[in-house]
């Protein structure tokens, strides 16, 4: 007995003991929005006041502090969003009718709609070059449109199906799913300047990217996260996610990245200080919740699911159980 008392003293006063057992991240809030379907993207407005939510035929905007819709763009084929605070403009992509909408962030109506490639899929604002980016998946290139003027700029074929991108000065990086690759492409020229392979990746979906270190966070679809720098393509590290992943995140001031995982993990993944990357820990989040926005200033994570039952006949996927779509809400716990 007093050996076991040594050992949990000691625990205890080395932090050991706190660090096994205190989460890293806690549930804070579920909000339960409603209605049916599946969903993709979230995105956080700039001053993280309204989160939107791809939803089935519509974006559904919530407001942060309640959890309550306060409106509705409607879509298409929903999939993604990119803001455009200094315009008051908001874009989102219609995956089945190959059109990106534009609507007004204040009123959120649309104001037209921009003809895409092939299922446009993911879209990001790029406060660089100043242009929102739409990767269409099924053409298989990546398309630039200009928010002062609403002109296609530019269209950049890739060769490969895109998934979500990040930006830098100068640069998009994509992720391109079906080979396994991260293209760049030159923000100047609009053309691809380079292309890395994504050694032991298959299938990368969600990206994220740490400017100040130069680096870019890949999500695949076989459990792993792949760390890679920005400045040579060089991979820095391969680190296990949960099953089923789909984004990814950086969140810059905790120097943390973040896979959500469909099967119901988070995984979270943390520069230390002699410059590696390890895996903190897996918090527990809910089955389904595979995409995610997360708040560099208040540090909350947003996961959106459902509750999930066995396929339909003739399906694949899960089915989804009436009126239970949510949105819950993390914080960090240290």
């Amino acid at each position: 007995m007093k050996k076991l008392t040594l050992i949990l003293l000691l625990l205890w006063t080395t932090g050991g003991f706190t660090q096994s057992f205190m989460p890293l991240y806690k549930q804070v809030a579920t909000w339960t929005i409603g209605g049916d379907g599946f969903w993709d993207y979230l995105t956080l407005s700039s001053n993280g006041d309204r989160l939107f939510v791809a939803h089935l035929n519509k974006i559904e905007v919530l407001d942060t502090s309640n959890g309550k819709v306060v409106g509705e763009i409607p879509a298409n084929g929903a999939h993604g969003m990119a803001l455009v605070p200094g315009r008051n403009l908001g874009f989102s992509t219609n995956g089945r009718a190959g059109t990106v909408t534009v609507f007004d962030l204040d009123t959120l109506k649309p104001r037209t709609e921009i003809k895409a490639g092939e299922n446009p899929d993911a879209i990001i604002y790029d406060p660089h070059s100043k242009d929102v980016i739409v990767m269409n998946g099924r053409s298989k290139d990546l398309m630039a449109i200009d928010p002062a003027t609403l002109k296609v700029v530019a269209t950049v074929p890739l060769g490969g199906k895109l998934e979500f991108a990040a930006t830098d000065e100068g640069h998009v990086y994509v992720n391109v799913q079906d080979l396994g690759e991260i293209a760049a492409v030159n923000t100047k020229t609009w053309k691809q300047d380079q292309r890395w392979k994504l050694n032991g990746c298959e299938e990368p979906s969600g990206l994220a990217l740490d400017p100040k270190r130069e680096v870019l966070f890949s999500v695949c679809g076989n459990k792993v996260m792949v760390v890679i720098s920005t400045k040579d393509g060089k991979q820095l590290a391969k680190l296990p996610t949960g099953a089923g992943t789909d984004a990814a995140k950086f969140d810059p001031a905790l120097k943390r990245a973040f896979a959500s995982n469909g099967e119901g993990t988070l995984t979270v993944v943390q520069e230390s200080q002699n410059g590696r990357y390890e895996v903190l820990g897996d918090v527990a989040t809910a089955r389904g919740a595979r995409t995610m926005a997360v708040d560099p200033k208040t540090h909350k994570i947003y996961l959106a699911t459902a509750e999930l039952g066995p396929p339909e006949a003739g399906q694949t996927r899960p089915s989804i159980k009436p009126g239970t779509f949510m949105v819950l809400v993390y914080a960090p716990a240290r």
